[in-house]
């Protein structure tokens, strides 16, 4: 990323798994993303956490790669925004267990508007996530 200037939305997501491990589709899907340019990846950060409640950060070459095959593709994607402090906070909303996978992404779609809206003379003063969980709901609430 070169400034503010050239710079779309930035968001995060952790996404947590059973068993503490990072498996499944999620590799190529965000691949995915990234090969159609619609996000460009800032940081990743996987953490496990023990039963007893203790976690630790784990590099994408210490997963096995016969349940992640893409998993060597997140090799060096880690770019130090996301530290030990965030591995904190994140351990402490997981489940004793599991794993995640923390993504810190810019939304490469929204680099046109947000420089538009920039070159307009506004400035970004507000912006926040719904929950999937909460739309759904609402929308199932709305339909009875």
């Amino acid at each position: 990323m070169n400034d503010l200037e050239s710079t779309g939305a930035i968001d995060f997501v952790v996404v947590e798994f059973p068993r503490q491990q990072v498996t499944g589709e999620l590799i190529p899907s965000l691949l995915d993303l990234v090969d159609r340019q619609i996000i460009r990846i800032l940081d990743i950060l996987i953490v496990t956490k023990d039963d007893d409640g203790t976690h630790a950060v784990v590099q994408p070459g210490d997963i096995d790669p016969s349940l992640a095959p893409d998993i060597e593709a997140l090799t060096g994607a880690s770019s130090g925004l996301l530290d030990d402090g965030d591995a904190d906070e994140i351990a402490a909303i997981m489940q004793p267990g599991t794993g995640s996978l923390t993504i810190v992404y810019e939304n490469l779609w929204s680099l046109p508007f947000a420089t538009a809206a920039r070159e307009a003379g506004g400035q970004l003063i507000s912006n926040g996530h719904i929950p999937t969980q909460a739309i759904v709901a609402a929308l199932h609430a709305l339909e009875r």
